[in-house]
């Protein structure tokens, strides 16, 4: 049974979230602070963590980083800000997805479900090495290395990376990527946008001036040799 983890400051918000997840047949626990959810992560890793922005003390954006340093579980952030900057900050803090309260149970239930399968197949697909320059992905190993040195991603930059690069040097468009790879029919470009902005800089030598991962402007994305 998938373990979801809470960090809501609000108490009714997180009692009605534990309540309706666990209606969804998840296990879930709650946190009324980044603190206390970092502590409760360490000691019991739950799944996935849901994480509100505005919280006392530690705020949304430094718990998700912490959570990202100490390890690749999925991120999802249920804030009732929806300013373009906070998406894109959270995310770039490390964060999978984003959900703007008030939240539907059903859409949020739907996106947990395909964040654990996409970091299911990340360790499963059987895929051999796939080489571009010194930009080598290892799909079937779950690795990605710059001249030999491995490269720490998380697992939705893996799996991003990986159907990218099972596809060189062919467009993907931001759409056929958020199908792809969040398994989502209709959503928020910035995701895409802000996932490939973490990649390059992890990847690419220059990030402002990319030699693989390559935007061909009004098309998409491509990974090139």
């Amino acid at each position: 049974m998938t373990a979801v983890l809470v960090i809501e400051d609000d108490d009714r918000i997180r009692l009605a979230l534990v309540l309706a997840l666990e209606d969804e047949g998840y296990t879930v626990s709650g946190a009324a602070t980044a603190e206390e959810g970092l502590v409760r992560q360490r000691r019991e890793p739950a799944d996935t963590v849901l994480v509100d922005l505005m919280l006392p003390g530690i705020d949304g954006f430094e718990c998700i980083r912490q959570l990202r340093r100490d390890d690749d579980v999925p991120i999802v952030v249920v804030s009732a800000r929806d300013d373009t900057h906070d998406i894109v900050a959270a995310l770039e803090a490390g964060a999978d997805d984003y959900v703007v309260k008030p939240v539907a149970v059903k859409e949020l239930s739907a996106r947990l479900r395909a964040l654990r399968r996409r970091a299911q197949a990340a360790v499963t697909t059987e895929v051999p090495g796939l080489v571009f320059g010194d930009l080598t992905v290892r799909p079937e190993a779950g690795e990605v290395s710059v001249r030999g040195q491995q490269v720490p991603v998380t697992r939705t930059e893996f799996r991003l990376l990986c159907e990218l690069a099972e596809h060189p040097g062919r467009v993907l468009s931001r759409q056929q990527l958020l199908q792809r790879v969040w398994e989502y029919e209709t959503g928020d470009e910035r995701l895409v946008d802000v996932h490939v902005g973490r990649l390059r800089n992890k990847i690419e030598d220059d990030s402002s001036d990319p030699r693989h991962l390559v935007t061909v402007r009004g098309l998409g994305y491509k990974l090139q040799r």
